[in-house]
């Protein structure tokens, strides 16, 4: 499997990645829907309901405080998946990430062409003057977390429940799947729309789907591959060509 995979990479020269929560567990940051997870933890609101944009209007404190706990990860860093996939752009065959994950570690991973189609934990602004913070910021603020200038609160710069996609990093994804030749899809069961509905854009050569649990493009797909994605994209399995 792995190998067939990596013959598929060393023809391709036009690579597209589109990634979820999956990437980024093997970075110690917690999926989503796994077990465990972030939709499995004891609060007065499902999570759902929390990381709303009514929520963080009119229960600014709760919403903060779910926000620190749970998807403000201390320490986390990149693992071989992002690794590699830097080191495909480097080399000039991956044109893209688009990515679902909020964490910043394709970009600390020395990615540059990433689209963070749910924004990122990393930027931070106030809502009235714009000023920005970094997540140090609202992780070392207690309440709701005020701007130092004028007052206002500080919001991440992520996308909630009932906000929609940054129109710019959309259609930058959408134009990179389109021209793909390869679209490696990875780490995510492709159940969060708007976001997972992109992948109908790719018109290229093959599809690949690395994640430990079926997914729906699993029938187009030319392979097919359940393991953590880390190892499948590890440096200790590529071909000697």
């Amino acid at each position: 499997m792995v190998q067939a995979l990596e013959e598929i990479i060393a023809k391709s020269s036009s690579i597209v990645f589109f990634g979820g929560a999956g990437v980024s567990t093997e970075s110690g940051i917690p999926d989503f829907r796994s077990v465990d997870g972030l939709y499995h933890q004891k609060y007065a609101y499902p999570p759902e309901t929390i990381l709303s944009h009514t929520f963080w209007e009119e229960n600014p404190e709760e919403f903060y405080r779910f926000y620190r706990d749970k998807l403000i990860v201390k320490g986390a860093k990149p693992n071989a998946a992002h690794l590699r996939l830097a080191k495909l752009e480097r080399e000039g065959r991956l044109r893209a990430v688009v990515t679902q994950n909020i964490d910043g570690l394709h970009q600390a991973a020395g990615s540059r062409a990433v689209y963070e189609l749910h924004g990122s934990t990393l930027r931070n602004y106030c809502t009235r003057c714009g000023k920005f913070y970094d997540v140090d910021f609202i992780a070392n603020s207690t309440g709701v977390p005020r701007c130092t200038e004028c007052g206002g609160i500080v919001k991440p710069d992520v996308v909630l429940y009932e906000e929609g996609l940054d129109e710019e990093v959309l259609s930058g994804a959408v134009n990179a799947i389109r021209h793909a030749d390869t679209l490696i899809i990875g780490g995510t069961s492709l159940v969060v729309y708007p976001a997972a509905g992109l992948i109908r854009y790719f018109r290229g050569d093959h599809l690949v789907v690395i994640n430990m649990q079926p997914t729906g493009a699993d029938a187009e797909a030319d392979l097919c591959i359940a393991k953590p994605i880390g190892q499948v994209l590890s440096e200790d399995v590529t071909l000697d060509l």
